[in-house]
């Protein structure tokens, strides 16, 4: 990038394959020719391949490793003294037992728990991430910059970014969130006693470092094992590196075409002044909405099944006497609260298999509903970065892999999102354990009523909001993309690192529409617009010389 600012604006003109004037004579054909073959020697530079970003990458790794490393430890010298059920407390004991703060402290402990999976799981991700798109550049099958990670694979079983990996990297990463959720307990080992306390149980701490360390190890050796063209999250540092490497070719005649329009004959078209939403653009946008619907139905009648059973069985040992009432709706879970509890009858390895699956089974789609909302985060972040070359400071093609996170908000929606529904379902499904000597002799495993609706309501919330942003449909005639790199490549005909589009060429019977490195004029609404390329001119340039030689 820092080569590529140092060009001057008459340069970029110059070696354009889009020029604004016609050539008259062969010799302005030949300069037309070897100014391109200049353009794509040196286009290398007008991408980023950010190394930055690599280095995050690279940090964020790191720490995951160190995390994964200090649970496992953890979880073994607590398994080494005090056996498979084991567990270590946190020595956070209250004044007395039923001092409110004992609750707090263990759901915020919960959600820091939920908080640093989040990180370690968005830093292997993006990594993963990475090397798939490069796996699918590879295999010509790369259409989106934004991809399913774990439901779109590489060809190959034996291929880090292959179908098997990527189904065990799924359950990895679900199991790592279900530890989570297991990992803090209330100790209380005495109903009468005064020695309340929060411990931390030995095997779930050590299921969640090994489910991390795998995923970094597959995520790493995917990363090695494909050669990764960019590590920007730019779709236009993608685009361009596709182009330079002959991954990719631009198409003709489709400056104003968008992605939408792929599987439409291509040609000359005029301006819209509405452009499609990404749930029409990219075909697995509706598929993650429709899932995430299907979750939040899931999560009522998970509710309902738990009211009925109450209903019917409320004379039960194991259920509480009170309904679920506004007086006893709260956002924490309490002994008031309208619930249902069943006791595992026994302690031992095979009852936290049972505890495992339990947990997995609920929390498994949620998991992979918030995964897969990251597509339409990305998708959403790659067509406001792409309409910014409309705007007044223009489209800065490279990009901070950090800074969105924390300047897009649907970014940080997710970002937030995910953590808290994940301690919100730990509030929902509660795991306790009796705990004497350092180890569990039973479990509890209990079910909420009012924190199911709550996690439910909440789920309506995001649901609804990703649905809008789905649905929302772009104002304005700049073609949408998507992060779709055919379409971009279509549209991007001068590479910068800061760009504009707009109007570039007048013409009969069409004008041309494109980038550049400065301000562009709009597109006029009622003028049919349609590309060119060097081929293309120089093939009338070559006709038009035969002409005024045979003359």
């Amino acid at each position: 990038m820092a080569a590529s600012s140092k060009v001057t604006e008459e340069s970029l003109h110059l070696t354009s394959p889009f020029a604004y004037d016609t050539l008259p004579n062969h010799q302005d054909l030949d300069w037309m020719i070897s100014n391109a073959k200049f353009t794509a020697g040196t286009g290398a530079d007008f991408y980023d391949r950010s190394l930055t970003s690599r280095r995050y990458a690279l940090v964020g790794v790191a720490c995951s490793s160190l995390f994964s490393c200090s649970c496992i430890t953890a979880g073994i010298v607590t398994l080494a003294n005090h056996g498979v059920m084991g567990v270590t407390h946190m020595y956070m004991q209250p004044m007395y037992m039923s001092d409110p703060q004992l609750d707090l402290r263990k759901e915020i402990l919960a959600l820091a728990f939920n908080l640093i999976v989040t990180l370690c799981t968005e830093s292997i991700g993006f990594i993963h991430n990475i090397s798939l798109r490069s796996a699918l550049a590879s295999e010509s099958r790369l259409r989106f910059n934004t991809n399913l990670r774990l439901l779109t694979a590489a060809r190959g079983w034996c291929n880090p970014n292959g179908a098997l990996l990527n189904s065990i990297s799924v359950v990895l990463l679900i199991i790592s969130y279900s530890s989570a959720s297991l990992v803090v307990c209330l100790d209380a080992p005495s109903f009468w006693g005064y020695d309340d306390d929060i411990a931390l149980t030995g095997l779930p701490l050590l299921v969640l470092g090994v489910a991390l360390l795998l995923q970094v190890i597959i995520t790493l050796f995917g990363m090695r094992t494909v050669k990764i063209l960019t590590w920007s999250s730019s779709p236009f540092d993608l685009t361009a590196a596709l182009v330079h490497h002959t991954q990719l070719t631009p198409a003709t005649s489709r400056c104003m075409r968008c992605v939408s329009a792929l599987d439409v004959g291509g040609g000359p078209a005029r301006p819209s002044e509405t452009q499609p939403s990404a749930w029409h653009a990219h075909p697995s946008i509706r598929k993650v909405v429709i899932s995430l619907w299907g979750i939040v139905a899931a999560c009522a009648g998970w509710a309902a099944l738990v009211m009925y059973i109450w209903n019917k069985y409320r004379d039960a040992v194991f259920m509480s006497n009170d309904a679920l009432t506004t007086q006893t709706w709260s956002f924490f879970s309490s002994t008031a609260a309208s619930y249902m509890m069943y006791r595992m009858p026994d302690v031992g390895i095979k009852w936290w298999i049972v505890v495992f699956v339990n947990v997995a089974v609920v929390q498994g789609p949620l998991t992979l509903g918030l995964h897969c909302s990251e597509l339409i985060v990305n998708v959403i972040r790659d067509e406001r970065q792409w309409r910014c070359a409309t705007r007044r400071k223009g489209l800065k093609t490279a990009t901070n892999p950090v800074k969105p996170i924390f300047t897009h908000p649907i970014c940080l929606v997710l970002f937030v999102a995910k953590p808290f529904l994940h301690w919100m379902f730990g509030l929902s499904i509660f795991v306790d354990g009796n705990v004497a000597e350092e180890q569990v002799t039973f479990f509890t495993l209990s079910m909420f009523t009012a924190q199911i609706w709550n996690l439910c309501f909440a789920l309506f919330i995001f649901a609804s909001f990703f649905t809008f942003v789905a649905l929302r449909r772009p104002r304005g005639p700049q073609p949408a993309a998507y992060g779709h790199v055919q379409t971009l490549a279509n549209l991007v005909d001068e590479w910068s690192p800061v760009m504009w589009w707009g109007h570039k060429e007048d013409g009969i019977p069409y004008c041309h529409a494109g980038t550049s490195d400065h301000p562009l004029p709009d597109v006029k609404m009622d003028c049919v617009y349609a590309g060119s390329d060097a081929g293309s001119l120089a093939s009338e340039f070559r006709k038009r010389g035969a002409i005024s030689t045979s003359g």
